[in-house]
């Protein structure tokens, strides 16, 4: 995977984070204490001040995709891919 292609789906992450975070029923507080970072920090990259890192999106990939209701929104998002999947099994 080359780093335009882990670009887009930083991207498509941080524009579906308010409503992953929502689903899985996460304060921006909890969910910035599970990724590692401070709350002020996941403020910044919702409000896209900030750039997710190739680590924050691994990290929120992780949480929501051990979550059956926000798996399937990272599905639909086209977050969660056949080829993230194969990048991953690597």
């Amino acid at each position: 995977m080359n780093e335009n292609q882990k670009e887009i789906f930083m991207d498509k992450m941080t524009q579906n984070l308010p409503a992953l975070r929502a689903r899985a029923g996460l304060t921006q507080a909890k969910l910035a204490d599970m990724m590692g970072v401070s709350r002020q920090t996941l403020v910044a990259v919702e409000n896209g001040k900030r750039k997710l890192t190739w680590g924050g999106f691994m990290s929120c990939f992780l949480v929501f995709h051990k979550n059956p209701d926000t798996d399937i929104m990272l599905k639909a998002f086209e977050i969660n891919t056949e080829e993230l999947d194969e990048y991953l099994e690597v």
